[in-house]
């Protein structure tokens, strides 16, 4: 189950079922749904959500303009910092003991215990800063965790240093205790080389953003009378007309008015052929043309254009807080407690054991070793390497606690219409079932109460219209009634279009044998009924299976999902798809509400479930999933529904979103054993267990250990790779 914020953050932007019946026209809404809506493919979008101008300057736009601010401001802080840091540091490790032993050669001069001390003052004030800051966030918000460690660390070491530098220099008859500015010195450096490298990668994870920025090119040819002139893309207008020609990249979203050529979308939506474009078809800022000249009319600029949409979804999905990093928090917590129990277990053992200057030893050992900066990086690399590898794929990560929820997932519910099938009806059959029509006129009728309706059925019967040459108008007063379909008024008479399930519940005789015959060939049957609630005839329409849906249902079962089919079809053509699939569990004559109580229902039983929709109609059932993804980005409701948006309407990128998800938390629990589970062993060794053998970990050799640990973290997480499925 979602957490309460989700949901309602979610619900807060439309009124999802009333929207559902309202804003979307088509016949048998109420019990197709929007498994019989069509998942366009990106090229088929919405273009009018598309802009391009924002994404061309990236680090002056909305678009990514938080992390690439935000990061670069403390990347350069702590590279200023490192540097700066490094160079003081170099006179104490030359001037001052490593793990108490003396070099073979005196560097030493008069007044150099002096500047070892003033520079060791100097870098714990100044190298340290980002620490102190980060620590006293933690602790007002009474979370002690990986800041708050450092900063003990350092402070430790540095008032242990201090009071060395007292008992050798002022108080005489004591043996001389041993500081700890060389390794005060190399633990700042090593922490600010590792957070620099933190926000090296974190940024470099990040260059999704920044090579979507890249692929608009940096002027259009705009139309301007009968001349062309060259403007930055930033002063590109809505509704202004384009030339691109031959091998260019197209500049905006928009719609072809004149020209055809093959359009290379590869670079924006991950599809490797090129795809013949010709006037009225839509094509996306950042493809590239082809061997013709198009002329295009601009669609959409600004925060709404695709590519800055999906850079907004890999900007948010980057800063967002997983579960996984809270976990991380929490070892945090608990190791700075553990690491003070054992300072202090050290301290008050080895005080009764040896002395006091062996006694502060240990416990400075035991609290500067602890410090967990490749804690820090475990998580958030991963994730930001993850979402990056997801975005080049045409998965756009909203929620990051998707890729976790994956380990428990075990059934997948997926719509029909567009998912498991092309969304692409052909008419089969046209009958008129009443003296006073004809066959045409049923067609003609049916067409007009569809003329505004973007449904798969109602694009189904305009393309037959336009087949038989029919000329045809539209109705008024058309809208969606829940529960009946389409209505409208044609000629002063009321028509309307539902189905058989419809006609059934009102008990309106019709042919029902007629009915379940077409229906099992797989046809989806449409009635057009009058005001009087009399059947004039129906058409019949076919979809076809997607042909990766078969091998995208046998993958389910192999990794132990059970896949169910939801749809508002009739029971009969449901099952003639299913057949085609394989082993499939079959829900059909849903309406929107009933999906919600069917994700329910498998949660309330314990499992763990994915839905998978448009966004849409489906909305309330992508929500209520544990892991909801919308198959087509498109409209800004399914950027609020879903988890996890597919640019794509391949079923089988749900399978490399899967294999991404369990890549991604593999690569996590590794980081978090290396980030972490060093000091399960240093810890230990710190505070002197195995001292009767000899075996003692200093804090410079500590640190060492850490700052390797923290490399191999970051290395680990850029080994991520994504195996994509055929």
């Amino acid at each position: 189950m979602k957490n309460n914020g989700k949901e309602n953050s979610k619900m807060g932007r439309h009124n999802i079922s009333e929207m559902n019946h309202g804003e979307m026209q088509h016949h048998d809404m109420s019990d197709m749904n929007h498994d019989e809506m069509k998942h366009h493919d990106m090229s088929d979008m919405n273009h009018d959500q598309m802009g391009h101008h924002e994404m061309q300057e990236m680090n002056h736009s909305q678009m990514g303009h938080d992390m690439s601010a935000g990061h670069m401001h403390h990347m350069g802080n702590f590279k200023q910092k490192f540097w700066i840091s490094f160079v003081v540091a170099l006179p104490i490790f030359i001037l001052s003991s490593f793990m108490g032993i003396e070099l073979s050669f005196d560097l030493s001069f008069p007044g150099s215990d002096w500047l070892v001390l003033l520079l060791g003052t100097f870098l714990f004030f100044y190298g340290g800063q980002p620490f102190y800051t980060g620590a006293w966030q933690e602790i007002r918000e009474k979370s002690p965790a990986m800041m708050t460690l450092i900063t003990l660390g350092i402070s430790v070491a540095y008032i242990y240093s201090l009071y060395a530098f007292i008992m050798n220099h002022f108080i005489t008859g004591v043996p001389h205790v041993m500081d700890f500015f060389w390794e005060l010195a190399s633990l700042i450096v090593i922490m600010l080389l590792g957070h620099w490298i933190e926000m090296n990668a974190t940024m470099n994870a990040g260059n999704a953003l920044e090579k979507m920025a890249a692929l608009l090119p940096g002027e259009a040819h705009v139309i301007e009378g009968e001349k062309m002139v060259d403007v930055p893309l930033s002063k590109l207008k809505e509704g202004q007309q384009v030339k691109v020609l031959a091998g260019e990249k197209i500049p905006a979203d928009g719609e072809i008015v004149g020209g055809i050529s093959s359009v290379n979308e590869s670079l924006v939506t991950g599809e490797s052929k090129a795809i013949l474009k010709k006037e009225k078809d839509k094509v996306i800022g950042g493809s590239l043309n082809g061997d013709g000249t198009l002329l295009v009319a601009v669609t959409g600029i600004g925060e709404n254009s695709y590519l800055a949409q999906v850079g907004k979804l890999v900007d948010q999905a980057q800063k967002d807080k997983s579960k996984a990093e809270s976990i991380a928090d929490l070892v945090s917590k608990w190791l700075f407690y553990a690491a003070l129990l054992i300072g202090i277990i050290a301290f008050l053992a080895w005080l009764n054991l040896a002395d006091m200057s062996t006694a502060l030893n240990r416990a400075v050992a035991v609290l500067v070793i602890a410090c967990p900066h490749a804690l820090g990086l475990a998580i958030p690399l991963v994730v930001s390497r993850s979402t990056s590898l997801a975005a080049a794929h045409g998965l756009l990560i909203r929620n990051r606690t998707a890729l976790e929820q994956v380990k428990h997932l075990d059934v997948i519910l997926m719509d029909k219409t567009g998912t498991l099938t092309e969304g692409v009806f052909k008419v089969n059959e046209v009958k008129s079932l009443h003296s006073d029509y004809s066959d045409n006129e049923v067609l003609s009728l049916m067409a007009q109460l569809e003329a505004n309706s973007s449904h798969p059925l109602a694009a189904g019967i305009l393309a037959e219209i336009r087949n038989r040459k029919l000329k045809t108008g539209s109705a008024s007063n058309a809208q969606t009634v829940k529960g009946v379909g389409i209505t409208g008024t044609i000629a002063g008479h009321e028509y309307s279009i539902v189905t058989a399930d419809y006609l059934k519940k009102n008990n309106i005789e019709f042919n029902q044998a007629h009915f379940a015959a077409l229906a099992q060939k797989g046809n989806s049957i449409s009635y057009l009924i009058s005001s009087s609630k009399e059947v004039l005839g129906f058409v019949a329409q076919g979809d076809q299976v997607k042909p990766e849906s078969k091998a995208f249902i046998t993958e389910l079962h192999k990794l132990g999902i059970e896949p169910v089919m939801l749809t508002g079809d009739n029971e009969l053509a449901a099952q003639k798809v299913a057949q085609q699939l394989g082993e499939i569990v079959v829900k059909a004559n849903l309406k929107p509400e009933d999906k919600e109580k069917i994700v329910r229902q498998y949660q309330n039983e314990s499992h763990h479930v994915m839905m998978i929709g448009d966004g849409v109609n489906d909305a309330p059932s992508l929500m209520r999933a544990d892991i909801g993804v919308a198959i087509g980005a498109g409209t800004d409701v399914a950027i609020d529904s879903a988890d996890v948006i597919l640019v794509k309407s391949n079923p089988k990128d749900v399978l490399n979103f899967l294999y991404l998800a369990k890549a991604t938390n593999r690569k996590m629990v590794e980081n978090l054993w290396w980030g972490a589970g060093y000091n399960i062993v240093a810890l230990p060794l710190a505070a002197g267990l195995l001292a009767g053998i000899g075996l003692i970990l200093s804090p410079a050799v500590g640190a060492i250990v850490m700052s390797l640990s923290t490399i191999i973290v970051a290395l680990n997480a850029m080994t991520l790779k994504l195996e994509v499925s055929d």
